[in-house]
């Protein structure tokens, strides 16, 4: 929501501007967006345990991401909190988002260290010896999902605004 021209701070002060029965009935409108576009994500997600799935949601407010392995959608540099949703996958359990969402090159798994053993397949490999991975493919789910929808969702959160300002100036 942040206005050309306009500095940080006038952008808060116009947030902040805003009445609170207008902010309401905006934080709905970007929640239901917000779910629908995490729904569609979790439709789209493949599912071999259901984590990443389970490891998809949207946070209200200011959002930082636990891991760099984790994707994130929505939110802003700056602006109200309370009218920010930022799409989040990943977490502690789904750790794997970006490999899914952007695929793996060809790569050697390796041993921390030179005396170390790597347990792979149901069996050790000898100390020191490594393993070559084929890579993985791309199976992106949530940024076409994210580009698919978010003008759309501008359209419809506007609208709802629209609406907002018309019931909060008859009343």
């Amino acid at each position: 929501m942040a206005r050309r021209g306009g500095s940080r701070l006038d952008t808060l002060r116009l947030l902040a501007a805003i009445p609170d029965a207008i902010r309401a009935e905006l934080r709905i409108a970007i929640e239901a967006e917000a779910a629908a576009m995490v729904a569609t994500m979790k439709r789209r997600v493949r599912k071999k345990s259901g984590a990443l799935a389970r490891a998809t949601r949207y946070v209200m407010g200011d959002v930082s991401l636990a891991s760099s392995a984790n994707l994130s959608a929505g939110g802003v540099l700056f602006g109200d909190p309370d009218l920010t949703a930022t799409i989040v996958s990943g977490d502690r359990e789904a750790w794997y988002a970006r490999f899914v969402e952007f695929g793996t090159d060809a790569h050697r798994i390796k041993p921390k260290n030179s005396q170390g053993s790597l347990y792979i397949n149901g069996r050790w490999l000898p100390p020191g010896e490594g393993v070559d991975h084929p890579g993985t493919t791309a199976h992106p789910y949530f940024y076409p999902t994210w580009r698919a929808g978010k003008k759309a969702a501008k359209r419809r959160i506007a609208r709802a605004a629209s609406k907002a300002v018309k019931r909060a100036a008859t009343k």
